[in-house]
């Protein structure tokens, strides 16, 4: 929309990559404590900062909300998901406003909220809060063996942290929100959890556990704070030179030759004085210039950054290794990833 400002990390467009283990009719709750692990090992494989998952279960809210006397447990989930962006006095407003919380039942709330641990103590700290229901223990058992199970294969990757709801009325048991250290302030670039009556056909239901990682709104933050940078604006290796309008057909045959080899090759945009070329792979880090031979003459193909021209086939000339393809360089050291 005209004059839209989306805050910093947010899109109205966008890239995620997501990962669903779904079956039929019932899902193992063991896939639960999987998903962090598979997030785990992705995301540490890449030139990022750590990541912490926070990690819930939408029964332990709900059963706890029931056990103080609330009716209406999903309003109150909404209204605690918004915990972080208003703060605990306006939550506790909107508690009473929507979900029908008086001051104890608001507090009581905010106190569940407040409980976070690395470790399986938190369920200590909840039944201490002296509140029972059996859709809360339930709960409480699958969210211990989560975190449990994320301590003994990737310690300090996950922590129970009871505010985290996710507001969408589909999550029926573990949550996640994923977080990069040190850019906690823009919120989770990794999120999800179990669902059971999400996908249906007929009277089958498939219930499913999945987590999405916001792909364009991580590397958005990244490349936005200079913690990543790319060696060149574009892919591109080669631009193939356009000596006349009318030989765009054998550039083009050129550039696909090279393509089919795995060289990421393009074509000059017109016929311009090689010159203008030249300056026009240069504006865009392209390293390769390639000129196609007349009358005879075999191709050639220069390094406009040391000069150096040789002569070249399509089927056989490769570029060097670091030169193939664009890398992505982390921090400020600009070390090659």
């Amino acid at each position: 929309m005209a004059g839209e400002r989306p805050q910093e990390g947010r899109y109205r467009e966008f890239l995620q990559a997501d990962i669903d283990i779904v079956d039929r009719d019932t899902l193992p709750p063991h896939y639960e404590a999987e998903i962090p692990l598979v997030i785990g090992d992705a995301l540490g494989s890449l030139p990022i900062p750590p990541v912490r998952i926070q990690v819930n279960n939408r029964k332990v809210c709900e059963g706890f909300y029931r056990g103080i006397g609330l009716t209406d447990p999903e309003a109150a989930l909404r209204a605690v998901d918004k915990l972080d962006k208003i703060g605990p006095e306006k939550v506790a407003a909107l508690l009473m406003e929507t979900a029908g919380a008086d001051d104890k039942q608001a507090a009581a709330c905010l106190r569940l909220a407040e409980i976070s641990a690395p470790d399986a103590s938190f369920a200590d700290q909840v039944r201490a809060l002296g509140v029972t229901d059996p859709l809360l223990d339930e709960g409480l058992d699958e969210l211990v063996r989560v975190v449990e199970v994320a301590a003994e294969y990737a310690p300090g990757l996950c922590v129970a942290d009871l505010k985290i709801a996710r507001g969408l009325d589909y999550y029926t048991g573990t949550v996640y929100e994923t977080q990069m250290v040190g850019y906690e302030k823009f919120g989770s670039i990794c999120s999800g959890g179990r669902y059971d009556n999400l996908a249906s056909a007929g009277s089958d239901r498939f219930p499913g556990v999945g987590i999405s990682i916001g792909v364009t709104r991580m590397l958005g933050l990244l490349f936005g704070a200079g913690a990543l940078s790319a060696s060149r604006s574009v892919p591109t290796c080669v631009l193939v030179a356009l000596p006349a309008e009318e030989r765009r057909g054998e550039c083009d045959r050129i550039a696909a030759a090279l393509r089919r080899r795995g060289i990421a090759t393009e074509v000059a945009p017109s016929a311009a004085k090689y010159g203008k070329q030249i300056r026009f792979a240069e504006r865009r880090g392209i390293p390769f210039v390639w000129f196609p031979g007349g009358q005879g003459e075999a191709d050639t193909v220069k390094d406009i950054r040391s000069g150096d021209q040789v002569e070249a086939d399509a089927a056989a000339w490769s570029p060097p290794e670091a030169d193939l393809r664009s890398t992505v360089l982390k921090g400020p050291d600009q070390q090659s990833q």
